[in-house]
């Protein structure tokens, strides 16, 4: 079908036009004030940054509701500085299974095969929009995947494809998964986030949360290649308890640290975790309705059960757009995207660089349904606008 190419202007505009994915946005309330109490012009490894460190931690086991025989770190480089020390340290003692279905999981293979050159690998993919088949997984090797892919807006439904007696590890990316979607903790020996995601955080900093038999693993294997002192989680055999307790490998932001306790706390203050994941899934329904009315738009996630909640990607079914090459799609969209940038109505909402042509709208626990229903207007007219220039 073809949209109308009259839709005037909407009048009611979002409150907060910052959609993207990643720095997302702050949450509601957020102000520069709410800093006031970091510990600046200190070092980290004072008792002070510490105690600031180690609350960043505890927070998190509450928030998140980590188990307590799980290590929680603070890492740096974000997701992937997190996600790479998991797969440097602990890959190559046991055959590996990568699964992926978007552009960070196709890296992490990458990096397996061509950085790690681990021979003995399997790889599980799909196009986007779809899952591997979780059957074929053998939980008899060491198995790396995200939860949620942010490229794709595809996640996992749960984890009941994840085997309760596996001999292998599970490294899973969840950082557009955490804090908005349930974690297994019993099946997940090591989750990565980083707080930019669903808390609104600033970047460059990463979470990296380890299971015992994680721990088991570090502490009885020795990697056959040189790691860098960034990815080093043990020493002389033993873990490093204090990247576990507040003393982290490198200088971390002591103002992004105070950030993100704002930020768990005020997910704390709003019932936590179920809170988080209610308002991620009252945003995600706001976009569905939307899109269910809509000629011209349809899911990337073909599949409704694995739909994510926080980073929605959308396809443009319209037969005079989608029947043109990539490149013209994506020439739409930049004209599209920039019709709302202008506006100062939604920023940010392209579809990552390496996925198929698209919008993509983060609707995690720091965006409001209010300007999510706001923005959909804007979105039809922006669709109008530019399908008529």
């Amino acid at each position: 079908m073809t949209a109308r190419l009259d839709v005037a202007a909407p009048q009611v505009r979002p409150q907060n036009p910052r959609f993207s994915s990643g720095p997302c946005a702050k949450r509601p309330g957020w102000e520069l004030a709410a800093l006031n109490g970091a510990s600046l012009g200190r070092s980290h490894r004072a008792a002070e940054g510490k105690a600031k460190l180690q609350q960043a931690i505890d927070l998190t086991r509450t928030v998140l509701q980590v188990p307590d025989n799980y290590r929680i770190g603070i890492v740096p480089a974000s997701d992937t500085g997190a996600f790479e020390m998991a797969m440097w340290s602990l890959l190559g003692a046991r055959p590996v299974t990568m699964l992926a279905w978007e552009s960070f999981g196709s890296g992490w293979v990458s990096d397996v095969v061509n950085q790690l050159q681990l021979k003995d690998v399997t790889s599980l993919s799909a196009e986007y929009g779809q899952l591997p088949d979780l059957d074929k997984v053998d939980f008899a090797s060491d198995v790396c995947f995200t939860w949620n892919g942010t490229t794709s807006g595809v996640r996992v439904p749960d984890g009941d494809f994840i085997s309760t007696d596996r001999q292998g590890l599970t490294l899973c990316d969840a950082t557009s998964a955490a804090f908005a979607q349930d974690l297994p903790f019993d099946k997940l020996d090591v989750t990565t986030f980083s707080w930019q995601k669903v808390l609104g955080g600033e970047g460059g900093h990463g979470v990296i949360i380890l299971s015992p038999r994680a721990v088991e693993r570090l502490e009885n294997y020795t990697p056959s290649w040189p790691l860098p002192k960034i990815f080093r989680l043990t020493k002389d055999g033993k873990l490093i308890e204090g990247i576990f307790s507040g003393a982290t490998i490198n200088t971390p932001s002591m103002l992004c640290v105070e950030d993100y306790i704002d930020a768990l706390n005020w997910g704390r203050s709003l019932g936590g975790l179920e809170a988080l994941r209610a308002l991620a899934d009252t945003n995600f329904a706001v976009l569905a309705n939307w899109v269910s009315q809509t000629p011209w738009v349809e899911f990337l996630a073909e599949a409704p059960q694995t739909r994510s909640n926080t980073s929605v990607c959308l396809k443009i079914v319209d037969s005079d757009i989608a029947t043109q090459d990539d490149a013209a799609q994506n020439a739409f969209v930049k004209r599209f995207t920039k019709l709302l940038d202008d506006e100062a109505v939604a920023f940010d909402i392209g579809g990552y660089r390496d996925a198929p042509p698209g919008l993509r709208i983060w609707t995690g626990a720091t965006v409001e349904a209010s300007d999510l229903e706001a923005l959909t207007p804007w979105l039809d007219w922006a669709f109008a606008t530019a399908k008529s220039a």
